[in-house]
């Protein structure tokens, strides 16, 4: 979770962690600990806390009041991650889809603002016209929700864009290859060392959001089509998942697949499974696939 935070840009100022035997549904975690945490926050001048699980609304609410800190969950922060890394168009859509998906049921302010219609009462004029009007919460709604539904109307358009270049592709003789991994695993290096695609590789979770393609021969003299695809976390975000269905079909349609695994990272264990789950989860499960251990030279052991 540390180097999330880093990666979005924050300073980790202090950590804490508790074994639940229960979520409480007010805070989420405990009356105590949400104390230990205010004296931690207080203690290291901390402006923001991070909760490494998804929050409800009202928790979230909730914290922010005991704790006197804007407080943010897990999902709050890879969907900041991925806005940070959106270049392309088809990138930033598909983010702004899934952030204002995430905001919708969290947007709620305790205040109203009333029509212009509702002051004046005993003035002639507007007599029929007084009440309340729309509150800024209602029309803050109904402004997300149309602008959610252009932005979905606008992604659709870059799905069925990317759906006629892919059948453009198929039409090509080339088997079709995808590079998939967890985060971070060097993908995007290899595809750099592979097609020379220029791809920005840096060891920072999610560099690469949108998918690059590109003609790989290989040393038999066939050639196939090579892409470098979003990497996969644990508990990827279900909001970026379907915001993400363009870019994701890449992997469904492929292949064969080539999982990247960090050899070099203690817990490459539990990242393969990770993808594994990810390439379930997205219909991708049944592709055949080839696991490649990546960073072998930085391993404590050899793979």
């Amino acid at each position: 979770m540390g180097a999330l935070a880093q990666s979005a840009g924050a300073t980790v100022a202090g950590e804490v962690f508790q074994n639940l035997k229960e979520v409480d549904p007010r805070t989420f975690i405990g009356r105590g600990k949400v104390a230990e945490l205010r004296e931690l926050a207080r203690a290291r001048d901390a402006t923001l806390t991070i909760f490494d699980e998804s929050l409800s609304p009202a928790q979230a609410r909730n914290l922010e009041g005991e704790l006197k800190l804007r407080v943010i969950d897990r999902t709050q922060l890879i969907l900041d991650i991925f806005a940070q890394r959106a270049h392309s168009q088809a990138g930033k859509l598909q983010v702004e889809v899934a952030q204002l998906a995430y905001l919708q049921p969290r947007l709620t302010r305790q205040w109203t603002h009333l029509s212009r219609l509702s002051a004046g009462a005993g003035s002639g004029g507007r007599i029929g016209t007084r009440g309340p009007g729309e509150t800024q919460l209602e029309v803050d709604r109904r402004r997300l929700a149309e602008r959610l539904t252009r932005l979905r109307r606008r992604l659709r358009e870059v799905e069925r864009t990317r759906d006629i270049q892919r059948r453009r592709r198929v039409a090509v003789p080339y088997p079709s290859v995808a590079l998939v991994g967890y985060t971070n695993s060097g993908k995007s290096t290899l595809m750099n060392t592979l097609t020379g695609a220029g791809v920005e590789a840096a060891a920072r979770p999610f560099s690469t959001l949108d998918p690059t393609i590109r003609r790989l021969k290989l040393p038999g003299g066939m050639s196939v089509m090579l892409s470098d695809t979003v990497g996969f976390i644990h508990r990827l975000p279900h909001q970026l998942v379907e915001a993400f269905k363009a870019t994701l079909e890449e992997v469904r349609t492929a292949d064969l697949l080539l999982h990247v695994v960090d050899g070099s990272s203690p817990t490459h264990s539990e990242q393969i499974e990770v993808v594994e789950r990810v390439l379930k989860e997205i219909g991708a499960d049944q592709i055949a696939r080839i696991t490649v251990f990546n960073k072998a030279d930085l391993a404590d052991s050899p793979l």
